[in-house]
C-alpha cells in the first residue's frame, strides 16, 4: 500500500511498538504454556474440537497486557469472544490470537503445538508470532521484516530434490480433495502434524516445501500467513480470502489455502484448479 513519507514513518513507528509489545506478551506466556502442556484438563466443544483452560487463560493474559498499551485496537480470539458476538473491526490495528494451536497435541502431551499471534493493519496480517513448543523457539516476521527465529534473521534453505520434498497436509480430508492431490501424495513425502499454524510456519522456514489445509480458520493461519509473506512464499486461499478481515466471529467459516515454494505452488495450482 502506498503512503506518503510522513504517513509511512507514523505507520512504522506504530507497528514497531506493537511488534515489541507482542513479542513480550507471547514470551511471558511460554512458562505457563509449558506447565500446562500434557497436564491440563480439556473439554470438547460443539464443533468437535478440544479446548482447555490454557486456551482461555493465555488468550486473556496476552490481550489484557496488550490492551493496556493499545486500548483502541481490536482484539479477536476464538476463546475470548462470546459465541454469539460478531465483532466489527473498526480500528486500524487489530490482533488475532490462537492461544493454543494444536490443542489435541497440547492436551495429550505431544510437542507439536504453538501460540499464534498476528498483528493486522487495515484487516491484513503485517506481522506474526508463532511460538513453536516442540523446538522452544519464537518465529516472527512479516512482509517488510523477513523471518526471524528468536530475533535472529533466518534464510530459507534451497529447493529440495523430489526425494526430500515434504508437503504438509491436514486430515481428515474429503475424498474429492484427496483425489486432486493423489499425484503429489505419491510423488512427495507428506506430513500431518496437527497444528495449522506450525504447518504453514514450516513452509515459511523451508522445512516443508508446501502445504494444503482445508480445515484452518483465520486465527489458525493469520500469523503464519504473515511469516510466509515475509519470506516471499506464494500463498493462495482456495475460496474467499479472509483478508482484509472486517468482521470476526468464533464460528467463522474455514479459509482453506495452499502455499509453497514456486515449483510446488505451481504444481498445487494445477492440481487444485
Amino acid at each position: 500500500m502506498k503512503r506518503n513519507r510522513q504517513a509511512q514513518a507514523r505507520y512504522e513507528a506504530n507497528l514497531r511498538q506493537r511488534v515489541n509489545a507482542g513479542r513480550v506478551a507471547v514470551r511471558d506466556q511460554i512458562a505457563f504454556f509449558a506447565r500446562q502442556f500434557g497436564e491440563v484438563v480439556s473439554e470438547w466443544k460443539d464443533d468437535d474440537t478440544r479446548v482447555t483452560f490454557a486456551d482461555f487463560a493465555i488468550s486473556e493474559k496476552i490481550f489484557t497486557e496488550l490492551c493496556r498499551r493499545f486500548p483502541k485496537d481490536d482484539y479477536c480470539s476464538e476463546e475470548a469472544n462470546p459465541l454469539d458476538e460478531m465483532i466489527v473491526l473498526k480500528s486500524v490495528f487489530a490482533w488475532v490470537i490462537d492461544p493454543v494451536d494444536g490443542t489435541n497435541n497440547f492436551a495429550l502431551g505431544f510437542p507439536l503445538c504453538a501460540i499464534s499471534l498476528a498483528i493486522l493493519y487495515e484487516g491484513t496480517p503485517v506481522y506474526g508470532f508463532v511460538y513453536d513448543h516442540s523446538r522452544g523457539v519464537l518465529y516472527e516476521g512479516g512482509p517488510e521484516f523477513g523471518l526471524l527465529c528468536n530475533q535472529k534473521k533466518m534464510v530459507r534453505d534451497g529447493i529440495a530434490s523430489n526425494a526430500q520434498t515434504m508437503l504438509g497436509l491436514h486430515f481428515p480430508m474429503a475424498i474429492d480433495q484427496s483425489s486432486r492431490l493423489k499425484h503429489m501424495m505419491k510423488k512427495y513425502r507428506c506430513r500431518s502434524i496437527g497444528s495449522g499454524a506450525l504447518t504453514a510456519t514450516y513452509v515459511a522456514t523451508g522445512y516443508l516445501s508446501g502445504s494444503v489445509d482445508y480445515r484452518v480458520k483465520v486465527w489458525d493461519i493469520a500469523a503464519a500467513y504473515a511469516l510466509c509473506l515475509g519470506t516471499g512464499v506464494p500463498f493462495k486461499f482456495t475460496g474467499h480470502s479472509p483478508f482484509p478481515l472486517k468482521t470476526f466471529h468464533p464460528r467463522m467459516d474455514y479459509c482453506p489455502y495452499y502455499a509453497g515454494i514456486e515449483i510446488i505452488f505451481n504444481e498445487l495450482t494445477d492440481c487444485l484448479s
